[in-house]
């Protein structure tokens, strides 16, 4: 993998913005699409990329993010249509060499896997990890509990 890659995510929710605020920590030129605005208010104050307000459905969009000089696209909304449309014509027309998607239908994986498009499926995630849990070959643990806030004088209950 490259030291710095031209990233461009489409979908600015809890999983879009996780990405774009961790990859861009990594030193990586990250782009971000969404259709609200408001979207982008998930992004982290350290976040030193770009976000573009628009339907990437549409190709002025994908060609606003320069989709032709990106080295991953990652599609993560919530419609798995508009996933695989984008996910395909970051693969068939602007060539990107690494696309994947976010499927939440787990039968349409085999539909992406066929158009070269890599796959996170979280519903097929959750089943395997339950699974094996049951199976006990896993074990499911608790995030710890948050830190008490930390402030410099005492609360009162009276």
């Amino acid at each position: 993998m490259k030291n710095n890659l031209y990233i461009v995510i489409v979908g600015c929710g809890r999983v879009g913005s996780d990405l774009a605020n961790r990859l861009s920590l990594e030193g990586h030129a990250v782009v971000v699409i969404d259709r609200d605005e408001s979207a982008f208010g998930a992004l982290s104050p350290d976040f030193s990329g770009f976000r573009i307000e628009g339907d990437a459905s549409h190709l002025s969009v994908l060609k606003e993010a320069k989709l032709p000089q990106a080295d991953v696209l990652i599609a993560t909304t919530h419609e798995d249509n508009v996933n695989l449309m984008v996910a395909q014509v970051a693969r068939k027309i602007f060539r990107v060499p690494q696309v994947s998607a976010r499927v939440f239908d787990p039968r349409r994986e085999q539909v992406y896997a066929r158009l070269g498009i890599e796959t996170v499926c979280p519903t097929s995630l959750a089943a395997n990890v339950f699974l094996a849990a049951i199976h006990g070959e896993l074990v499911i643990e608790s995030p710890p509990p948050p830190a008490p806030p930390t402030g410099g004088g005492e609360v009162s209950g009276t």
